[in-house]
């Protein structure tokens, strides 16, 4: 039976110009970088970093991080790529699909480290900075499973099913869950909820991004045990389900184990910003009271002591 509401799949993937293919995975891949990065250097400026950093760290950060998720990908799939009657080089083929959040967060975050490592920057504070843009970056991502018709749920008559036209790769043409877009929209309130939360927490010391880990492997979990793709099963469930809890109580045991050793959030994010730079209006202001009043003293400088005035004028000083 033909349903009367579903959401199409697009007829093709990829569109050629000339010899150069466009592929509508890539351009959610990439969008979502172009995104991230924007809003993480916006609220890095807010937190009184230098505007340009956030994409100077980015450019270690997402080779890397597509390094890892590739990685995770082929080694927990395996047998799609070095099983017999399967092409090895396939698996270099990241534009058909097959990246793993766990591996692209892993190793993403090794190439974070070497960034701001080599600018003297705190990695939690970049972390914190970067959490929400991530949860959209993968809300935009997830469409690339859309335009490659994968990574859907169960077969479903509801009005928003995903309607599956393709049979490559065992495929079965028909009406399923649309999991690519119940996991987009988590990812996106996953995002709000951390810039909520930094807002009224005031998160530091790489809560922030705690938050945003725990929050999506909640959402992780129960969308991951809707797909029907194939993947290996531990007691039942699959793999990416208990990487999810696993993953979930690491990230909770971070933020209540922080929250006690390192309170409130970091006051220098990023060594040798000048004043006022990379702060807001409200903060430079603050800082600028702060310092007019602790110029004027109320005359206390008219009361130091003859000695000490002698000792300052012989150019002594004192530790």
């Amino acid at each position: 039976m033909e349903e009367l509401a579903y959401i199409p799949s697009p007829s093709r993937g990829v569109i050629h110009l000339g010899p150069i293919p466009l592929r509508g995975y890539a351009f959610c891949i990439i969008i979502g970088v172009f995104v991230a990065v924007w809003l993480g250097n916006k609220r890095w400026i807010a937190r009184g970093g230098r505007a340009g950093t956030v994409a100077d760290i980015a450019v270690w950060a997402v080779p890397f991080g597509l390094v890892g998720g590739r990685l995770y990908h082929v080694i927990t799939d395996y047998e799609l790529y070095f099983s017999a009657g399967r092409d090895w080089v396939d698996a270099f083929k990241v534009w058909q699909g097959g990246l793993g959040i766990w591996g692209a967060i892993a190793l993403g975050a090794v190439g974070a480290w070497i960034g701001c490592r080599r600018r003297g920057i705190p990695l939690p504070a970049y972390a914190d900075a970067i959490a929400p843009g991530i949860a959209f970056a993968q809300a935009i991502g997830r469409w690339g499973n859309w335009f490659n018709q994968e990574l859907y749920g169960r077969e479903t008559h509801v009005p928003w099913a995903l309607h599956i036209t393709s049979s490559e790769g065992g495929r079965v043409p028909g009406y399923y869950h649309p999991t690519f877009l119940y996991e987009s929209l988590w990812c996106i309130g996953v995002g709000f909820l951390v810039i909520w939360a930094d807002r009224r927490f005031k998160l530091g010391h790489g809560r922030a991004f705690a938050l945003y880990v725990a929050a999506y492997c909640v959402g992780r979990g129960w969308i991951e045990y809707m797909r029907v793709d194939d993947a290996h099963h531990i007691l039942g469930l699959r793999l990416n389900d208990w990487t999810a809890m696993i993953v979930f109580l690491l990230a909770v045991l971070y933020i209540v184990v922080s929250a006690k050793k390192r309170p409130g959030r970091e006051t220098v994010v990023e060594p040798g910003v000048s004043d006022g730079e990379g702060v807001s209006d409200g903060e430079a202001d603050g800082a600028g009271e702060a310092v007019e009043a602790e110029a004027s003293g109320d005359g206390a400088e008219d009361d130091t002591s003859d000695e000490v005035k002698d000792e300052a004028g012989s150019g002594t000083k004192k530790s």
